[in-house]
């Protein structure tokens, strides 16, 4: 294994360094602005423009790493977000912020899809799941560290702000020193949603409502924890825990979802999940310790929601149409993101901070109650049979990386069902 991520270590080293910047960036807009004055309305507002930023950018960025290539973009795109960054606290308003959140969007999405373009080219077929699987705890382990740098200075100085800037522009020097060739990037196909939802409606749903729940949560629950009364360090704490009940719980909810049909996982998961968060939702100023071990459980649960959908998805198309397919799975999560955090923080500013474990409990029964009716209405074997993959809401170069996705070129048949 090691042998096989050496020459890949920059460009982890790359992605390392911008996620621990992003992680830390995330929590610390959400407790600045509620620091600031911001309502929770306004704040959803700020963090639903990140996500439509993010999911812009899957059409934006392409494009320009074609044109100038992936070196040149990676800088573009790195210099375009550090300027965003710092621009935060000398802007600290609701739509200088919203604007902002939208150009960090657009330019992770691309520096995203540098690295993850790059990492496919260098992934062969019978290593494709292991590169996945490194990137992806890369991911998680950065997202938890970036949590525990709120505690390293004030949230109301420029300190915090210039380090974000400092780790997306140190991401730059490993991927620019890399000797590793520069990979093509192809236009992406996506299967129409209509036919998604054809061929495998729970999965469409179950990515829609992980969206609006995980949206909220990263925009959001900063904010609900400093309405808990957590200071700084513990929200960072808060934060960590609940990305690291993620990262230990996919696995094994994976495994089992692996043996049988997926739809009964995805709705044990989401019924669990939508426990704890009532839970949550139902007390009043709860210590310390019995929130970091509420969210724990409940970001462990609602975190394998969109990769289990992701698997049943997997079960029900042919290798050919597995890319396309997930292609458009992930623009459905991603526009569900992109629309989370305004509802939440709208029912947040109404009914207070118990709305939002409420709105996750609420996005996670709608899951249950889809895919037992989807159960009662029609029982089938799955058509490809796939594996589970532990995973967070990526780019579709990502997808790319999937054992599944190694397949033939599209027939013109095949083809005429993706736009």
């Amino acid at each position: 294994m090691y042998t096989l991520l050496l020459p890949l270590t920059a460009l982890l080293a790359g992605v390392a360094l911008l996620l621990t910047g992003s992680g830390l960036l995330g929590t610390l807009l959400a407790v600045r602005g509620s620091q600031a004055g911001f309502g929770d309305q306004a704040l959803g507002l700020v963090m639903s423009a990140y996500f439509l930023g993010f999911l812009l950018g899957t059409f934006l960025a392409p494009p320009l790493i074609r044109r100038i290539g992936h070196i040149r973009a990676f800088a573009f795109f790195a210099a375009l977000c550090a300027c965003a960054v710092l621009a935060h606290p000398m802007l600290v308003a609701p739509w200088p912020w919203g604007f902002l959140r939208l150009c960090t969007g657009v330019a992770l999405v691309g520096l995203y899809t540098v690295i993850e373009s790059w990492l496919n080219s260098q992934a062969s077929a019978e290593h494709r799941g292991r590169i996945f699987a490194a990137y992806m705890v890369v991911n998680l382990l950065a997202l938890a560290l970036g949590q525990h740098l709120l505690q390293l200075a004030p949230v109301d100085s420029f300190v915090l702000f210039s380090l974000v800037a400092i780790l997306v522009c140190a991401a730059v020097l490993p991927v620019a020193a890399t000797r590793l060739a520069q990979p093509s990037t192809p236009a992406s196909e996506r299967m129409r949603v209509r036919r998604l939802a054809g061929v495998a409606p729970a999965a469409g749903m179950g990515a829609l409502c992980s969206g609006l729940a995980m949206g909220a949560f990263w925009g959001l629950a900063p904010a609900y924890a400093g309405h808990q009364g957590l200071d700084a360090g513990q929200i960072a704490r808060f934060m960590s825990l609940a990305i690291l009940g993620g990262a230990a719980m996919q696995w094994p909810i994976g495994r089992l979802s692996d043996h049988g049909d997926r739809r009964v996982a995805l709705g044990l998961v989401c019924t669990l999940a939508a426990a704890v968060a009532i839970g949550a939702a139902l007390l009043r100023t709860p210590a310390p310790g019995l929130l970091y071990g509420l969210f724990f459980a409940y970001g462990g649960l609602a975190f394998a929601v969109y990769p289990v959908a992701v698997a049943h998805l997997l079960d029900r198309v042919s290798a050919e149409q597995v890319l396309p397919a997930c292609s458009t799975v992930l623009l459905v999560h991603g526009a569900g993101a992109a629309v989370g955090p305004a509802l939440a923080g709208a029912l947040m500013h109404r009914f207070g901070p118990a709305a939002l474990p409420a709105w996750f409990a609420a996005m996670q029964l709608a899951v249950v109650a889809f895919s037992l009716a989807r159960m009662l209405l029609r029982r089938r074997a799955p058509e490809s049979p796939a594996q589970f993959h532990p995973m967070l809401r990526t780019t579709p170069t990502a997808l790319e990386l999937l054992p599944e996705s190694e397949s033939p070129v599209p027939s013109s048949t095949q083809k005429k069902e993706i736009h």
